[in-house]
């Protein structure tokens, strides 16, 4: 479900030209991660529910931490971005075919891709540098940052300082860019006088803002929980919602709430529908 959710919005994106802007490119590389996103963890998990083994090597294990921190990192990164297109789009309309042009826009998703990449680098570097029992037993459903360094015999001081230096200065970096603009956002629709243009305006933001909320929203409740060392039943709903299910949440929220990917999905319809009756003409013929 989520690979179709995401994919669905890709191919609109892909196939039709009104939707081919920075706002909806960026709303596409979004979809992209979060398909890959939800690969990282999902099939592995499904796989060891059903075969009921429960067994992941060290590297194997490491190395899900690795991608799962990069588009972690990488999404929320991208909705900062995200965050800043509507601040052009929104208060200085004018000149934003000037400012995202599509050079920008590409320049801007690989800084992202490539700050993700060095952030989960460091982690996965001094991870590997702990050493771990033979047989350790993770309480939750996929290999977490948080569990493997509880279950390491060595000290994870550094570890863990490392994890919160980054989280201060990396994570709250990428909070501020993604929320204050939307200070400025605001105060900018209140001055718009036309109702249409006021609608428009919030609806374009609304979306985006839903999607933050359950992103960090989901990620605050997941890793902020004081009881951190005790895995109750709700911390592995919490860890299976952050990880599995926030990526379906996302194509639900942009198709639901945005009237120009419903407008689009009805177009590809209709030219669904052209072309099978079009076959249906030429087989009867």
């Amino acid at each position: 479900m989520t690979l179709t959710g995401n994919l669905l919005i890709v191919l609109l994106i892909c196939t039709d030209s009104h939707l081919q802007t920075p706002m909806y490119f960026f709303l596409g590389t979004l979809a992209c991660l979060d398909m890959g996103y939800s690969s990282v963890t999902t099939p592995r998990m499904l796989f060891d529910l059903y075969t009921q083994k429960m067994l992941i090597s060290l590297q194997a294990c490491i190395t899900q931490i690795y991608f799962f921190v990069l588009l972690a990192m990488s999404e929320i990164s991208l909705l900062a971005v995200m965050s800043y297109d509507r601040y052009v789009a929104i208060c200085h309309p004018l000149l934003y075919t000037q400012v995202m042009h599509w050079k920008t826009c590409v320049v801007l998703v690989l800084g992202v891709l490539m700050v993700s990449v060095v952030f989960s680098l460091v982690h996965v570097l001094f991870l590997l540098k702990l050493t771990f029992c033979t047989i350790n037993t993770l309480q939750g459903f996929f290999c977490d940052l948080p569990q493997l360094l509880l279950v390491s015999r060595t000290d994870t001081f550094i570890n863990v300082l490392l994890i919160l230096i980054i989280a201060l200065l990396v994570g709250g970096s990428i909070f501020a860019l993604t929320f204050c603009p939307y200070i400025i956002i605001l105060n900018t629709i209140m001055k718009m006088q036309s109702k249409a243009m006021r609608s428009k305006a919030f609806s374009t933001c609304s979306s985006h803002l839903t999607v933050v909320f359950i992103f960090y929203g989901a990620g605050l409740f997941r890793y902020c929980n004081p009881n951190a060392k005790d895995y109750y039943a709700v911390d592995r709903v919490t860890s299976l919602f952050y990880a599995a299910l926030t990526p379906l949440v996302n194509p639900l929220v942009y198709s639901l709430r945005n009237k120009e990917i419903k407008i689009s999905f009805k177009r590809a319809l209709c030219r669904l529908k052209i072309t099978f009756f079009s076959l249906i003409v030429d087989v009867r013929h």
